[in-house]
């Protein structure tokens, strides 16, 4: 007999297992985290999505991150740049029902935040244990997990759930992982003391600027409550003549009026390291199968255009505890029409608006669609994460909007 017996072991400790352990220990079932690192540690993927803090809200989760007091940055919008043109989009005017602002965090202590109330809830946390082996074959999962020091030693569960992003645990040692089907684009990104006193920045939006020449280049500005910002900029390897990262984005803010007036006093040399990733497209064969599901990037990350990945990731837990929670209780469950169809329905969503952002189609309509209109609502709640609305037409049929 295995060392530890749960009904539900997840593997990652980001805010998709923070989610769905928070959620399945609501109803009384007992659940472990196993999380290969020690928080806090660096991870990307720093703004939050006003629909993610709906499903923070309902794991319990919320009120821990609106009471921390760590100084994230509250947000209530996207602003778009483009040579001479700018246009903003407000959460708080939106087709969707819902939360209306949201926040930028420093993952690290946002990251730590979630897992530690959710230990606080009754959740057992496990740091710097790996994932080893895994078998599904009999009527429960034998998992053999690596502590840091070398030893090892064996788990039973129920039900397994893999939050481990982009380290994708499971597809890993299951041999699940297929080469992106989509354009390899690479992000340079750190961390600035941006310094902004002009008026014409807007600190409680995320800030979208596209490259005057090249609209397939873009970059992220992502402001933060201590004075500092993410910033990163995205696009084919042939754009960057393979020079440093720091010279990368350095050299694109230069490129780029908006940018290069609003960061003119902006601090580059922090301490904070410059960073980079060849590609972060992820896909596998299927998104669940006997005692187990992917969540998040575990099964599909498709862009960070509109910093949907968060949102993605914690609506899977959502979905997935659902059906983990009665599957457990002996209730029928169909995972493909109430797990993966549910789930791709918003992840095709944005799949479409990602598309039509780098062909200009997306782009054009971001700046030409009059705000206050219903479809310009209807944009906004994309934008928000509220891409699971099925009442909102661009939901529905993703491919109106370019008609």
């Amino acid at each position: 007999m295995a060392a530890f017996i749960y009904d539900i072991v997840i593997v990652g400790a980001g805010p998709a297992g923070a989610v769905a352990a928070a959620l399945l220990n609501k109803q009384g079932f007992n659940v472990c985290v196993l999380e290969k690192q020690h928080f806090p540690r660096f991870v990307i993927g720093e703004s939050l999505l006003p629909y993610a803090m709906d499903i923070l809200q309902e794991a319990g989760l919320l009120r821990a991150v609106q009471a921390a007091g760590l100084g994230f940055q509250y947000k209530n919008g996207f602003a778009f740049s483009w040579g001479d043109r700018y246009t903003s989009f407000s959460f708080l005017d939106k087709f969707s029902a819902g939360n209306g602002t949201a926040f930028n965090v420093q993952r690290a202590e946002f990251d730590l935040l979630l897992i530690r109330e959710a230990e606080k809830q009754g959740v057992a946390v496990r740091f710097g244990e790996t994932l080893k082996k895994f078998d599904n074959e009999g009527e429960t999962v034998l998992l053999t997990v690596e502590r840091d020091n070398g030893d090892t030693y064996d788990m039973e569960a129920r039900f397994v759930l893999d939050a481990s992003g982009f380290y994708r645990a499971l597809p890993r040692l299951m041999n699940w992982e297929l080469p992106p089907e989509t354009v390899m684009r690479q992000v340079h990104f750190t961390h600035i003391d941006d310094r902004i006193t002009s008026p014409k920045f807007d600190r409680n939006k995320n800030l979208v600027c596209i490259h005057p020449e090249h609209r397939d280049v873009w970059v992220w500005f992502i402001p933060f409550a201590n004075g500092r910002s993410s910033i990163g900029v995205v696009g084919e390897e042939h754009y960057f003549r393979h020079e440093s990262t720091a010279n990368i984005l350095k050299e694109t803010v230069a490129e780029i009026p908006f940018l290069a007036e609003i960061l003119a006093d902006a601090k580059w040399d922090n301490g904070f390291p410059f960073r980079y990733l060849p590609g972060y497209t992820t896909k596998g064969k299927g998104l669940y199968g006997r005692h187990f599901a992917l969540l998040g990037a575990s099964g599909e990350f498709l862009d960070p255009i509109f910093s949907s990945g968060v949102t993605i990731a914690v609506h899977s837990s959502k979905l997935a505890a659902d059906c983990v929670s009665r599957e457990l209780r002996g209730l029928p469950v169909d995972w493909k029409n109430e797990f993966a169809v549910p789930l791709t329905t918003g992840v095709n969503a944005f799949g479409s608006y990602i598309n039509g952002w780098y062909d200009g189609r997306f782009q054009d309509l971001i700046f030409d669609v009059d705000k206050d209109s219903e479809l310009g609502r209807m944009v906004c709640a994309i934008l928000a994460g509220y891409a699971w609305d099925r009442e909102n037409p661009c939901v529905r049929d993703s491919q109106m909007l370019f008609a």
